[in-house]
């Protein structure tokens, strides 16, 4: 795909949903974060790992951990799990398998389309479920992987603890009324600990971009965008509205276009930065560059 496509379709809020299934349940992830689909294949087991991780094997030279998602979601795993499928993720520059039972397909869907689930549905799912779609009359729900992934693997969170002591040591109360929208409530807690550890003391979180939408358009009607609007940092998936299309809609605005967008996501990679750049973001950034992300927010502020 060229670029010029590349662009054409960003900002229209919609994305691809693999749908698959897991104990007879159905299950969604955008197509962005899959890798491939493999056959299930014999796991090499891995001494005193987390539970939830059932093995990993080698391909192309690349060691690659597998984790049993039916036991992340607290479900009946498969008695034939030779016939099963291995549903490669990579975000975060990081490939992971998840084991899966079996794929049905891909849907087109508008994230407005995809709800945001309710406080019962993600204490019920333990808090991982970040979005439910109704495709061809079947309720999907849309697993929030990054949760899993950074539940699993403490080192992550470890090397984001390093790149804040230097913010934690130089911090000071800084004004900059920063507004972020992520939809995973863990990385949302875990953004406004980033940004407090970094001294900005106003800030505002949303759990999408609509929202988030919303909030910038009161304050423009109400003449408050200044006192109110310092900076916006995105994530790109999420339900009702996808940081692109908040990107897109902020930037074709003569009133909002000079408040600086940064994207901090998982799915930063060279096309999604085409994407993002072709829609004049102010900053890209991958989930585990939190140095990068701060250092960029006190630039803005210097300024």
């Amino acid at each position: 795909m060229s670029n010029s496509k590349i662009l054409l379709e960003t900002g229209t809020n919609e994305c691809e949903i693999l749908e698959f299934v897991v104990d007879g349940n159905n299950y969604g992830i955008n197509v962005a974060k899959v890798r491939e689909i493999l056959k299930y294949q014999e796991l090499t087991p891995i001494p005193n790992c987390h539970p939830f991780i059932e093995g990993a094997f080698s391909k192309r030279g690349e060691t690659v951990s597998v984790i049993n998602l039916a036991k992340c979601l607290g479900l009946k795993e498969s008695c034939n799990a030779l016939g099963n499928r291995l549903l490669m993720t990579n975000f975060n520059g990081i490939t992971t398998g998840f084991h899966i039972d079996e794929v049905i397909g891909i849907k087109r869907v508008n994230w407005a389309n995809i709800m945001k689930p309710d406080s019962m549905i993600n204490s019920s799912s333990g808090g991982i479920v970040n979005g439910i779609v109704n495709i061809d009359d079947r309720l999907v729900l849309m697993i929030d992987f990054e949760s899993i992934l950074a539940t699993i693997t403490p080192e992550i969170a470890e090397n984001v603890t390093h790149q804040l002591e230097h913010f934690a040591k130089n911090a000071y109360p800084k004004s900059l009324p920063i507004l972020f929208a992520e939809d995973s409530k863990m990385i949302r807690n875990k953004i406004r600990e980033y940004l407090e550890t970094a001294g900005f003391t106003n800030v505002s979180d949303f759990s999408n971009g609509l929202e988030l939408y919303n909030q910038v358009l009161v304050f423009k009607e109400e003449g408050t965008l200044n006192e109110n609007v310092g900076c916006i940092i995105t994530d790109i998936e999420m339900p009702q509205m996808d940081g692109h299309r908040l990107l897109k809609l902020i930037k074709e605005d003569n009133e909002l276009k000079d408040i600086p967008v940064l994207i901090f996501s998982s799915l930063i990679d060279e096309q999604m930065a085409s994407k993002g750049d072709g829609l004049d973001a102010n900053g890209q950034f991958i989930k585990t560059d939190v140095q990068g992300l701060l250092n960029r927010i006190n630039s803005i502020y210097a300024n």
